[in-house]
Protein backbone atom coordinates (compact mmCIF):
# COMPACT_ATOMS: atom_id res chain seq x y z
CA UNK A 1 0.00 0.00 0.00
CA UNK A 2 2.97 2.20 0.62
CA UNK A 3 4.91 1.24 -1.97
CA UNK A 4 1.66 2.38 -4.43
CA UNK A 5 1.32 5.54 -2.68
CA UNK A 6 4.66 6.28 -2.88
CA UNK A 7 4.98 5.32 -6.70
CA UNK A 8 1.11 7.81 -7.26
CA UNK A 9 3.35 10.35 -5.58
CA UNK A 10 6.40 10.15 -7.62
CA UNK A 11 4.52 10.07 -10.98
CA UNK A 12 2.52 13.05 -9.57
CA UNK A 13 5.77 14.97 -8.86
CA UNK A 14 7.36 14.12 -12.32
CA UNK A 15 4.35 15.46 -13.99
CA UNK A 16 4.13 18.66 -12.06
CA UNK A 17 8.07 19.46 -13.22
CA UNK A 18 7.12 18.63 -16.67
CA UNK A 19 4.52 21.17 -16.81
CA UNK A 20 6.27 23.55 -15.41
CA UNK A 21 9.35 23.03 -17.02
CA UNK A 22 7.33 23.37 -20.03
CA UNK A 23 5.33 26.32 -18.51
CA UNK A 24 9.01 27.98 -17.97
CA UNK A 25 9.77 27.29 -22.07
CA UNK A 26 6.55 29.98 -22.97
CA UNK A 27 5.35 30.32 -26.25
CA UNK A 28 7.25 29.49 -29.07
CA UNK A 29 7.40 33.40 -30.61
CA UNK A 30 7.34 33.43 -34.49
CA UNK A 31 8.00 36.60 -36.14
CA UNK A 32 6.23 37.64 -39.69
CA UNK A 33 4.67 40.50 -41.96
CA UNK A 34 0.94 41.47 -41.70
CA UNK A 35 -1.21 40.31 -44.26
CA UNK A 36 -1.46 36.32 -45.44
CA UNK A 37 1.24 35.23 -43.88
CA UNK A 38 -0.51 36.15 -40.29
CA UNK A 39 -3.67 34.18 -41.24
CA UNK A 40 -1.72 31.14 -42.61
CA UNK A 41 0.18 31.24 -39.37
CA UNK A 42 -3.04 32.07 -37.02
CA UNK A 43 -4.37 28.57 -38.80
CA UNK A 44 -1.41 26.78 -37.25
CA UNK A 45 -0.99 28.19 -34.16
CA UNK A 46 -4.54 26.74 -34.21
CA UNK A 47 -3.72 23.17 -34.95
CA UNK A 48 -0.33 23.46 -32.47
CA UNK A 49 -2.15 24.32 -29.48
CA UNK A 50 -4.72 21.59 -30.50
CA UNK A 51 -1.22 19.26 -30.02
CA UNK A 52 -0.33 21.10 -26.80
CA UNK A 53 2.13 23.68 -28.32
CA UNK A 54 1.68 27.17 -27.59
CA UNK A 55 2.90 29.29 -30.35
CA UNK A 56 2.97 33.64 -30.35
CA UNK A 57 2.72 35.20 -33.30
CA UNK A 58 4.67 38.90 -33.55
CA UNK A 59 3.73 40.99 -36.57
CA UNK A 60 6.73 43.35 -37.99
CA UNK A 61 6.08 46.11 -39.64
CA UNK A 62 9.45 46.21 -42.02
CA UNK A 63 10.30 42.41 -43.29
CA UNK A 64 13.59 44.00 -42.95
CA UNK A 65 13.85 43.41 -39.54
CA UNK A 66 13.05 40.28 -39.02
CA UNK A 67 15.84 37.66 -40.03
CA UNK A 68 18.30 39.92 -37.30
CA UNK A 69 15.22 39.85 -34.98
CA UNK A 70 15.90 36.44 -35.21
CA UNK A 71 19.72 36.32 -35.41
CA UNK A 72 19.76 38.23 -31.86
CA UNK A 73 17.37 35.65 -30.30
CA UNK A 74 14.28 38.44 -30.28
CA UNK A 75 12.08 35.65 -31.47
CA UNK A 76 12.35 31.72 -32.35
CA UNK A 77 11.56 31.44 -35.76
CA UNK A 78 10.19 33.46 -38.49
CA UNK A 79 7.77 33.22 -41.42
CA UNK A 80 8.03 35.05 -44.31
CA UNK A 81 10.29 35.02 -47.20
CA UNK A 82 11.43 32.25 -49.73
CA UNK A 83 14.88 30.43 -50.68
CA UNK A 84 16.12 33.00 -52.37
CA UNK A 85 15.22 35.95 -50.48
CA UNK A 86 17.08 34.16 -47.38
CA UNK A 87 20.00 33.20 -49.63
CA UNK A 88 20.19 36.68 -50.40
CA UNK A 89 20.46 37.62 -46.99
CA UNK A 90 23.06 35.35 -45.50
CA UNK A 91 25.50 36.29 -48.52
CA UNK A 92 25.80 40.60 -47.08
CA UNK A 93 24.67 38.77 -43.32
CA UNK A 94 26.07 35.34 -42.31
CA UNK A 95 24.05 34.76 -39.56
CA UNK A 96 23.72 31.39 -39.44
CA UNK A 97 19.75 31.06 -40.35
CA UNK A 98 18.55 28.04 -41.49
CA UNK A 99 15.09 26.82 -42.92
CA UNK A 100 13.53 23.93 -41.41
CA UNK A 101 10.43 23.58 -43.17
CA UNK A 102 8.07 24.53 -46.12
CA UNK A 103 5.32 26.64 -46.14
CA UNK A 104 3.81 28.11 -49.42
CA UNK A 105 4.37 29.02 -53.03
CA UNK A 106 3.40 32.32 -54.58
CA UNK A 107 3.28 30.69 -57.88
CA UNK A 108 4.12 32.56 -61.25
CA UNK A 109 1.92 30.76 -64.10
CA UNK A 110 2.06 31.13 -67.83
CA UNK A 111 -1.67 32.18 -68.85
CA UNK A 112 -2.47 32.75 -72.94
CA UNK A 113 -5.69 33.75 -74.65
CA UNK A 114 -4.69 31.64 -78.28
CA UNK A 115 -3.43 28.37 -76.63
CA UNK A 116 -4.13 25.64 -74.29
CA UNK A 117 -0.96 24.60 -73.74
CA UNK A 118 2.79 25.41 -73.82
CA UNK A 119 2.50 22.06 -76.28
CA UNK A 120 0.57 24.09 -78.48
CA UNK A 121 3.64 26.36 -79.04
CA UNK A 122 4.78 26.70 -82.50
CA UNK A 123 7.99 28.12 -83.78
CA UNK A 124 8.80 32.08 -83.52
CA UNK A 125 6.29 32.54 -81.29
CA UNK A 126 6.37 35.27 -78.74
CA UNK A 127 6.58 34.19 -75.10
CA UNK A 128 6.66 37.37 -72.56
CA UNK A 129 8.14 37.29 -69.43
CA UNK A 130 9.08 40.44 -66.93
CA UNK A 131 11.65 42.59 -67.15
CA UNK A 132 12.75 42.70 -63.48
CA UNK A 133 15.72 40.08 -62.79
CA UNK A 134 14.06 37.85 -60.25
CA UNK A 135 10.80 37.41 -62.12
CA UNK A 136 12.41 37.16 -65.69
CA UNK A 137 14.79 34.63 -64.11
CA UNK A 138 11.47 32.60 -62.51
CA UNK A 139 9.61 32.53 -65.63
CA UNK A 140 12.87 31.69 -67.73
CA UNK A 141 13.36 28.63 -65.22
CA UNK A 142 9.88 27.66 -66.07
CA UNK A 143 9.77 27.69 -69.16
CA UNK A 144 12.86 25.23 -68.91
CA UNK A 145 10.53 22.99 -66.46
CA UNK A 146 8.01 23.12 -69.28
CA UNK A 147 10.80 21.63 -71.45
CA UNK A 148 11.07 24.93 -73.90
CA UNK A 149 14.43 26.38 -73.54
CA UNK A 150 17.52 25.09 -70.88
CA UNK A 151 19.39 28.05 -69.86
CA UNK A 152 23.24 27.57 -68.11
CA UNK A 153 23.03 26.03 -64.91
CA UNK A 154 25.63 28.66 -63.50
CA UNK A 155 22.73 31.11 -63.93
CA UNK A 156 21.33 30.00 -60.61
CA UNK A 157 17.93 31.61 -59.98
CA UNK A 158 18.22 34.33 -62.13
CA UNK A 159 18.95 33.72 -65.53
CA UNK A 160 18.56 36.22 -68.75
CA UNK A 161 17.63 35.54 -72.31
CA UNK A 162 21.30 35.18 -72.70
CA UNK A 163 21.45 32.57 -70.89
CA UNK A 164 19.13 30.38 -72.80
CA UNK A 165 21.63 27.76 -74.49
CA UNK A 166 18.87 25.72 -76.22
CA UNK A 167 15.91 26.77 -78.05
CA UNK A 168 14.32 24.29 -80.62
CA UNK A 169 11.06 26.71 -81.29
CA UNK A 170 13.48 29.56 -81.78
CA UNK A 171 10.65 31.28 -79.28
CA UNK A 172 11.17 35.35 -78.99
CA UNK A 173 11.59 35.88 -75.34
CA UNK A 174 10.24 39.66 -75.07
CA UNK A 175 10.11 41.59 -71.86
CA UNK A 176 8.29 43.80 -70.54
CA UNK A 177 7.08 45.67 -67.30
CA UNK A 178 5.29 42.96 -64.63
CA UNK A 179 2.00 44.99 -64.85
CA UNK A 180 2.21 44.60 -68.45
CA UNK A 181 2.08 41.04 -68.65
CA UNK A 182 -1.17 40.72 -68.35
CA UNK A 183 -2.10 43.13 -71.18
CA UNK A 184 0.73 41.41 -73.24
CA UNK A 185 -1.54 38.47 -73.85
CA UNK A 186 -3.53 40.13 -76.53
CA UNK A 187 -0.66 39.78 -79.07
CA UNK A 188 1.63 36.86 -77.89
CA UNK A 189 1.36 33.66 -77.47
CA UNK A 190 2.06 33.28 -74.09
CA UNK A 191 2.71 35.49 -70.76
CA UNK A 192 4.41 34.87 -67.78
CA UNK A 193 2.27 36.40 -64.83
CA UNK A 194 2.90 37.10 -61.48
CA UNK A 195 0.21 35.91 -59.08
CA UNK A 196 -0.74 39.62 -58.05
CA UNK A 197 -1.41 40.56 -61.26
CA UNK A 198 -2.85 37.49 -62.14
CA UNK A 199 -5.12 38.09 -59.64
CA UNK A 200 -5.97 42.07 -59.97
CA UNK A 201 -7.46 40.56 -63.55
CA UNK A 202 -9.57 38.02 -62.30
CA UNK A 203 -7.29 35.33 -63.35
CA UNK A 204 -7.29 32.24 -60.85
CA UNK A 205 -3.71 30.86 -61.16
CA UNK A 206 -4.86 27.16 -60.56
CA UNK A 207 -8.06 27.12 -62.99
CA UNK A 208 -6.60 29.46 -65.68
CA UNK A 209 -2.86 28.82 -66.05
CA UNK A 210 -1.56 26.81 -69.16
CA UNK A 211 1.28 26.10 -66.84
CA UNK A 212 2.07 27.14 -63.33
CA UNK A 213 4.44 26.89 -60.93
CA UNK A 214 4.59 24.12 -58.14
CA UNK A 215 5.33 23.33 -54.58
CA UNK A 216 8.92 22.41 -55.84
CA UNK A 217 9.57 25.82 -57.08
CA UNK A 218 12.71 27.58 -55.61
CA UNK A 219 10.50 30.38 -54.09
CA UNK A 220 9.17 28.40 -51.95
CA UNK A 221 8.48 29.89 -48.81
CA UNK A 222 10.52 28.44 -45.42
CA UNK A 223 9.91 28.59 -41.93
CA UNK A 224 13.45 29.80 -40.42
CA UNK A 225 15.49 29.19 -37.21
CA UNK A 226 19.09 29.61 -35.84
CA UNK A 227 21.52 27.31 -37.02
CA UNK A 228 21.97 26.01 -33.39
CA UNK A 229 18.12 25.42 -33.46
CA UNK A 230 17.59 23.18 -36.47
CA UNK A 231 16.43 20.05 -34.49
CA UNK A 232 14.85 22.12 -31.11
CA UNK A 233 11.32 20.09 -31.12
CA UNK A 234 9.28 22.42 -30.32
CA UNK A 235 10.05 24.06 -33.61
CA UNK A 236 9.48 21.60 -35.23
CA UNK A 237 6.26 20.16 -33.90
CA UNK A 238 4.98 23.61 -35.37
CA UNK A 239 6.55 22.99 -38.35
CA UNK A 240 4.39 20.03 -38.61
CA UNK A 241 1.49 21.76 -37.22
CA UNK A 242 1.80 23.87 -40.30
CA UNK A 243 2.57 21.34 -42.72
CA UNK A 244 -1.22 19.88 -41.89
CA UNK A 245 -4.22 19.15 -44.03
CA UNK A 246 -5.88 21.69 -42.26
CA UNK A 247 -3.61 24.13 -42.80
CA UNK A 248 -2.98 23.01 -46.50
CA UNK A 249 -6.91 23.02 -46.98
CA UNK A 250 -6.98 26.70 -45.27
CA UNK A 251 -4.78 27.57 -47.96
CA UNK A 252 -6.28 26.59 -51.08
CA UNK A 253 -9.84 27.32 -49.96
CA UNK A 254 -8.97 30.92 -48.73
CA UNK A 255 -6.48 32.23 -51.75
CA UNK A 256 -8.02 30.31 -54.92
CA UNK A 257 -4.61 29.44 -56.41
CA UNK A 258 -3.35 32.49 -55.04
CA UNK A 259 -0.64 30.37 -53.00
CA UNK A 260 -0.48 27.03 -52.76
CA UNK A 261 0.44 24.82 -49.66
CA UNK A 262 4.55 23.72 -50.35
CA UNK A 263 4.44 20.72 -48.01
CA UNK A 264 3.25 17.02 -48.85
CA UNK A 265 -0.66 16.78 -46.85
CA UNK A 266 -2.88 13.97 -46.41
CA UNK A 267 -4.72 14.13 -49.64
CA UNK A 268 -2.34 16.41 -52.05
CA UNK A 269 -1.57 13.64 -54.69
CA UNK A 270 -5.35 13.76 -55.75
CA UNK A 271 -5.57 18.03 -55.29
CA UNK A 272 -2.89 18.99 -57.87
Amino acid sequence: MIRNLLTILAAAAALFLTQAALAQDGPVTVGTVAGSDVEMLEKAVEIAARDGLQVEIREFSDYGQLNPALAAGDIDLNSFQHIPFLESYLKDHPDGLVSIGTTYVSPLGFFSKKIKSLDELKKGDTVVIPNDPSNGGRALLLLQTAGKIKVKPEAGITPTPFDITENALELKIVEVDAAQTVASQEDAAVAAINNNYAQDAGLNPLRDAIFLEDRNSPYVNVIVARGADRDNPRYLRFVKAYQSREVAEFILEKYEGATIPAFEFEGSATRR
